[in-house]
């Protein structure tokens, strides 16, 4: 049997809107590695919630995780406000984490053999997820450019809501993200920073291929 080589793991932490899902997606494209929005897991899960709310349980999670396909996680109705709010209380039960944890490992992991790895996004993913990842980032942005940004991808979706009342959701996600008990956003001293508040998708890609190209290459 043949030995599958050394596969590539990225893992990017980042505050909610500062880039880093579009930035996953990019890399993952050009360096062909299956992507996964963590995020997204706590979103159908917060969903399931809402949708089962007498039915609801550990047991539940755990078929609707065993059973997921990256294609579900790109369900446009895991953006509503309604299911972030369920997320985030779903993802305070330990429980809950350790199932998704397993599933994000299996991602990271064991990639489908087309992909030549894998790359996660999210809070914890080079605190907790993948601490041995080849590429860590941090990504981040001054809290107003990502306001400004998460407010026209919501006038983009016809959504009724204002610039301050998304500016505060904002802050307090991250005093959520940053203050959570279980695997809390933070920089690592070996994760690299990058900082998208003056820069365009394009030169921060850019910025990133160049990193990643230095070290495959050497």
């Amino acid at each position: 049997m043949k030995k599958r080589k050394k596969i590539i793991t990225v893992a990017i932490d980042s505050p909610a809107a500062a880039g880093a899902g579009t930035q996953a997606k990019l890399i993952a494209k050009h360096y062909n590695l299956q992507h996964l929005d963590t995020g997204r897991i706590y979103r159908l899960i917060g969903k399931l919630k809402l949708e089962n709310p007498k039915q609801f349980s550990i047991s539940l999670v755990k078929k609707k995780i065993n059973n997921i396909k990256i294609k579900d996680l790109k369900n446009k109705n895991l953006l509503s406000d309604k299911v972030a709010t369920s997320a985030a209380k779903v993802a305070r039960n330990i429980k809950i984490r350790n199932i998704v944890h397993k599933f994000q490992q299996k991602c990271a992991y064991s990639p489908p053999k087309k992909y030549a790895g894998s790359i996660l996004d999210g809070r914890d993913i080079i605190t907790v997820q993948i601490k041995d990842a080849t590429f860590k980032f941090f990504i981040t942005a001054s809290l107003e450019t990502r306001a400004k940004r998460r407010f026209k991808e919501f006038k983009s979706l016809k959504k009724r809501i204002s610039y301050k009342e998304v500016l505060k959701s904002l802050r307090n996600r991250d005093k959520s993200d940053r203050q959570r008990r279980h695997g809390p956003l933070k920089k690592t001293r070996d994760s690299i920073l990058i900082n998208t508040t003056k820069l365009s998708r394009k030169r921060c890609f850019k910025k990133i291929k160049a990193i990643m190209d230095r070290k495959l290459n050497s």
